[in-house]
Formats: C-alpha cells, structure tokens, sequence
C-alpha cells in the first residue's frame, strides 16, 4: 500500500503544481482586468485559447467566471498547501486532498456538462478538461485513505504505551 500511496502522492504532486502555477497566471486573466498582466501571459492565453478553442475563456459566462473565482480564493491557497503537506509529509495532507478534490470535481463536472451540452467543444477541449474528473476523484479517494499506523509523518515509530498492572 505505501508504493500505491507514493504513486498516487507523485501525480497528485504534478496536478497540485499545475494548479499552483496555471491559476494565477491564466485563469486569473478570465476575471482580473487585462492591464494588469504583462504581454507574453496575455499572449500565452490567446494562445491556449486559439489552439484549444476553449471559448469559455473568451466567452466568460457567469458560471465560469464564478469558477474561476474560487479556484483563485480557494483552490490555488490549497493546491500551495497541498505541495507542501505532500514533501513535508504532513498529517493534515489528506483533509487538504479531500477538500481540494471535492472542489475540483465539483467545477469541473459543471465545465464538462457545459461543454457537452453545448455542442461548442472539441475534442481537444474536452480531453484537456476530462482527466481533471479523474484528477478530482484521486484526490477524494487520496483523502479518504487511512493514515498509515506504522509511522507518524516525520518517520519515526509512535510511543507505545504500556499498560499498569495492579
């Protein structure tokens, strides 16, 4: 079970660090005025925007725009706290990885029904979203697994108490 756990602590490390990056410098540009990004994210974004076609970006409906916003006060705080809580080896990781996981699966199932309901996305847009599902539910089940009884987060054997007899 420790090897699975690393495994899945390694992906959830490379999906917190995507987030910790891309919401502050993209994301943010859906709901923050343009002037205050300089011109190479601002031409990243029409970039990304071009080759994905993801008109949610140039659209901004209210719904993703609200998205946009608690991923920016809530999601990208905890993503930050998530890498930490990963190489620190924190016990509060998996109560930071449940709630991170509840909120990506969350929006993204809104994005993704949106998506599909419009007929607007691409296939290339939809498998950019998509495997954040996937990415959301493996944070829920990280969060959910027991903590390990054999060690504390710092490595060392906990203290077993003994008992008195009388």
């Amino acid at each position: 079970m420790g090897a699975l756990t690393k495994l899945v602590d390694a992906i959830l490390f490379v999906f917190f660090l995507v987030i910790a990056i891309g919401a502050p410098l993209l994301d943010s540009q859906t709901c923050l005025p343009s002037h205050i990004f300089p011109g190479f994210l601002k031409n990243l974004k029409s970039w990304y925007t071009h080759e994905h076609g993801d008109y949610l970006f140039t659209e901004k409906p209210h719904f993703f725009v609200g998205l946009v916003w608690v991923e920016l006060l809530f999601g990208w705080p905890l993503s930050i706290a998530s890498l930490y809580g990963i190489v620190a080896g924190k016990s509060w990781f998996r109560t930071a990885c449940l709630m991170h996981g509840v909120n990506t699966l969350t929006a993204t199932a809104a994005i993704v029904s949106e998506l599909l309901g419009s007929g607007k996305a691409s296939e290339k847009l939809l498998k950019l979203y998509v495997p954040f599902l996937g990415f959301g539910v493996l944070a829920i089940v990280r969060g959910l697994l027991p903590h390990s009884q054999k060690s504390t987060a710092n490595g060392t054997q906990p203290i077993k108490s003994r008992k008195k007899r009388a």
